[in-house]
């Protein structure tokens, strides 16, 4: 039997039941933790309401939770390799489901950015897990095509939380909107341990880098303190030493990394250099989709008068075209490569956005806001599955937890870095967020912005993702003469040339 039909047969197929329980696990997990990435968004004006909110509270609800996520979701990583990808991820289920529940009785906008700061903590072991466990379990031909519906089917869970959470405002109360992972989240910990095989890196270091945890929250958390709360009040003292502190915690942190012997987010792995791409790629083009998913649901609820469900409604097209095309788009790059779903893809949401900075505040669905959604979700459905195979290939297998790790903490700096930093760029501070005319300008603004990195994305992927970087998770065929995968530029990569570019991990 060859090496490539030995690999074949050490995991789950794809089509079978085995493999579909650890698909539909994985994306329930996480799928709690991609929909309050952006259920919360269109629950904000009732939260503001209800708390009597001004905008740096409401960023903080959005921010606290992707604070504790960006922060820790490293150690996530690392945890999960050492101790057990599925342990892990069960134990992150349980730890986001019990916060979720304390967001829901929160009695005030301090109790709830407390408990979303919790939650960050569970989606930081949850998330890593979710990815590394079908990287780990599938067999080497699968995984692509496995990853695509991964990411497909979690982008649905991201897309559809603006129409659940505006049925869930409207109809019950914001309350809801955090309420309905209680059961998902029960039942995915009970299932996890009877249907997701245990994996881990046997050579996972023996200690966990508790330092560089520490000095990535302050980093992450000084500099967002700094970001949110210099605008409305003042570069104050606490502001100024908070942001401070938060840039040198990062520089610290830096260090610490390279010289440690058991590093949190080991920089070896950047040495590769289509790890390093991907990852920048994922960064530029993820702050400019936190921009989008911050911003507008509000403005049609604010400028528009979109009620809480027609606001999240007007997202649906996006859910439609990531269910329907993100595992297609997954094995397209696998086929033509993933150079130019990541160079077009972007460019294509940019053209979105530029759309949506010209919906007027009297807007017509189906003829201002209809068009700037299906173009910006075709782009993004090109988008989010070859660049998470494409920093999965770069990383060898047995690092698949921290790379994972690594990929998910940049798209959620990038989020967090544009929630931040977006409304102080569009004059959004300090009670102009509730004020319709404020809003529009602010929100026209905004999108421009966030089209042009956008468009410096599918830049910078031209000029730095190789075309065969999937290669080596194509299928198990034996040789054949002739068969071969066409990079747009570079040579011809041929069936036994793939094995040992993923050995190379380039």
């Amino acid at each position: 039997m060859s090496t490539a039909a030995r690999d074949e047969d050490a995991g789950v197929a794809y089509e079978s039941s085995a493999g579909r329980w650890v698909l539909a696990i994985a994306v329930m997990g996480s799928g709690i933790a991609f929909l309050d990435g952006t259920v919360v968004n269109v629950a904000l004006p009732s939260i503001g309401d209800d708390f009597g909110a001004e905008t740096s509270s409401l960023q903080w609800i959005l921010n606290g939770y992707l604070l504790t996520l960006a922060s820790l979701i490293l150690l996530g990583g690392s945890l999960g390799d050492r101790y057990g990808r599925r342990r892990i991820f069960v134990v992150g289920v349980a730890w986001f489901t019990v916060a979720s529940l304390l967001c829901a009785i929160a009695p005030s906008a301090n109790a709830l950015i407390a408990a979303r700061l919790l939650q960050g903590v569970g989606g930081a072991l949850l998330t890593p897990g979710s990815l590394a466990m079908i990287e780990a379990s599938f067999r080497p031909g699968d995984r692509a095509r496995a990853i695509g519906a991964w990411s497909g089917l979690g982008g649905v869970a991201t897309a559809l939380g603006p129409l659940l959470g505006g049925y869930l405002v409207e109809a019950v109360s914001w309350r809801a909107i955090f309420l309905i992972n209680v059961p998902i989240g029960l039942f995915v910990a009970a299932m996890a341990p009877r249907h997701v095989p245990e994996t881990r890196d046997p050579n996972a270091p023996a200690k966990l880098d508790a330092t560089g945890a520490v000095l990535a929250a302050i980093g992450l958390g000084g500099t967002t303190y700094a970001l949110i709360e210099a605008p409305d009040k003042g570069m104050s003292a606490v502001t100024a030493v908070a942001g401070v502190a938060g840039v040198l915690a990062l520089v610290a942190f830096l260090m610490v990394e390279r010289r440690s012997a058991h590093p949190m987010m080991p920089l070896d792995l950047f040495h590769v250099r289509q790890f390093s791409a991907a990852n920048l790629v994922t960064f530029v083009v993820y702050g400019a989709l936190g921009g989008v998913f911050f911003l507008l649901v509000a403005f049609l609820q604010i400028s528009a008068g979109y009620s809480p469900v027609a606001a999240g409604a007007a997202s649906l097209p996006v859910t439609l075209l990531m269910l329907l095309f993100s595992a297609r788009s997954g094995a397209l790059a696998q086929r033509i490569g993933a150079r130019i779903p990541l160079t077009v893809g972007p460019i294509v949401i940019a053209g979105g956005m530029i759309l949506m900075g010209r919906i007027p505040p009297d807007a017509n669905y189906l003829t201002s806001v209809l068009p700037a959604v299906v173009v910006f979700g075709i782009g993004l459905t090109l988008v989010v599955a070859p660049v998470t195979a494409t920093v999965l290939a770069a990383a060898d297998s047995r690092h698949s937890g921290i790379a994972s790790g690594i990929n998910n903490a940049v798209s959620r700096v990038a989020g967090l870095l544009a929630v931040a930093v977006l409304p102080l760029v569009a004059g959004l501070t300090g009670d102009s967020f509730y004020d319709p005319a404020a809003m529009t300008d602010g929100f026209h603004t905004a999108m421009h912005v966030t089209a042009a990195l956008s468009i410096l994305g599918g830049i910078i992927a031209w000029f730095t993702i190789d075309a065969e970087v999937l290669a080596a998770d194509d299928g198990p065929e034996e040789p054949t003469t002739g068969e071969f995968s066409c990079p747009v530029n570079g040579p011809a990569v041929f069936p036994e040339q793939r094995e040992e570019a993923g050995s190379a991990g380039t």
